[in-house]
């Protein structure tokens, strides 16, 4: 399905203009000056979180959806995912070292403050914890939620593997109703897997809803674009106009998640004109490469602003943003070609051959990037 991976690419881009666009940020000012509704999308970035753990949950889905789960096909399992995140995370916690030394070499944090610093990002506990003060990698709290994600997903998958219409307009309801929930149950905002699990259980459940639709009605694949452009034209609005859902029990969030797996769905059944768009060959490749994009742009970040604003003179920041991005996507691309595929590659032969495991090498599976800043 080349149009969601080229999904990936737009909405990696959209993180990232977040990011530029914030308080003191290269494009504060430019933002600014755009119509309400682009000042509108463009605040909203972290948005993109939603539609990544959606996706995720969905490829996830489609990749496993013949797994017999043993204790074999389990190990192989975490294997792959560990391979395939890990990696490129651990280069960029590398490509800020320089930074992590400065803070650890304060004296603001007590020495066992600082070890508990270093344990949280070096098992990915950020999304946990809420903020911690530091900036090494802030993105990266979205990993955590990926983890505990798969963490659960066997059980997830086998609950919602082969569902009925009954059983899918339950698992739907309950991402819509767990959540406002949990918030009136008070449990912390800072347990960002806990809260954002909805959103993985929504794209399994997709997944479901998607080929039940290929089975039953063959006919509503020429749909996928009216879908598609219903559901962005339907999200714009919700995010222009958030105003919308005040007095009403659930968030922005909880609103976009319908909005969201019909836009998927509609994109894997076709999309039209838009997955065309989506599925050009340089669009799919940058998909493949923004989980790079996601992981490793804020990093990149740290040195750019602090060496290189000044060698580029009195020139207007929109052109400071546009050599960074432009950095950015070169960087990740040949992150992705040079570390990241085969640094998964070789992890996942590796801890085969190790572990004895039989059958085929470890699938080369692309989840959903975990693209979002820390709100």
């Amino acid at each position: 399905m080349p149009a969601l991976t080229g999904l990936r690419f737009f909405l990696a881009l959209w993180v990232i203009l977040h990011h530029l666009t914030g308080n003191k940020m290269m494009l504060e000012q430019w933002e600014q000056s755009l119509p309400v509704l682009a000042q509108s999308l463009l605040r909203h970035g972290y948005l993109a979180v939603q539609t990544f753990f959606i996706l995720s949950g969905f490829v996830l889905a489609q990749s496993y959806s013949r797994t017999q789960w043993t204790r074999t096909s389990l190990i192989r399992f975490g294997m792959a995912r560990f391979a395939r995140i890990y990696p490129v995370y651990l280069l960029s916690l590398l490509v800020v070292s320089r930074f992590i030394l400065e803070t650890l070499a304060k004296p603001d944090h007590t020495p066992a403050q600082k070890a508990a610093l270093l344990g949280d990002y070096g098992f990915v506990l950020m999304g946990w914890l809420g903020p911690l003060n530091v900036g090494w990698n802030t993105p990266a709290w979205s990993l955590s939620c990926e983890l505990f994600f798969y963490l659960c997903f066997p059980l997830l998958f086998l609950w919602l593997r082969k569902p009925g219409f009954l059983k899918l307009t339950a698992a739907f309801a309950l991402t819509l109703a767990v959540p406002v929930f949990l918030a009136r149950a008070g449990v912390p905002d800072y347990w960002k897997p806990i809260h954002h699990l909805s959103d993985f259980v929504a794209g399994i459940a997709a997944c479901g809803l998607y080929e039940i639709i290929c089975r039953k009605t063959p006919a509503m694949k020429k749909q996928g674009f009216w879908l598609v452009l219903a559901a962005f034209l339907a999200g714009a609005v919700l995010v222009a106009n958030e105003h919308l859902l005040d007095g009403l029990p659930f968030d922005l969030n909880t609103a976009l998640r319908p909005l969201n797996v019909a836009a998927l769905i509609g994109l894997a059944l076709g999309g039209g004109l838009i997955a065309k768009a989506l599925s050009i060959r340089l669009i799919e490749y940058l998909g493949k490469a923004s989980y790079s994009m996601y992981i490793m742009h804020v990093p990149l970040l740290w040195w750019y602003s602090r060496y290189a604003f000044h060698k580029l003179g009195p020139a207007p920041h929109g052109i400071t943003a546009l050599v960074f991005l432009a950095g950015v996507v070169g960087i990740s691309s040949l992150v992705f070609t040079w570390v990241e595929t085969p640094a998964s590659e070789w992890l996942r032969s590796v801890a085969a051959t190790r572990l004895n495991i039989p059958g085929q090498p470890l699938p080369v599976f692309m989840p959903a990037p975990q693209l979002i800043s820390q709100r």
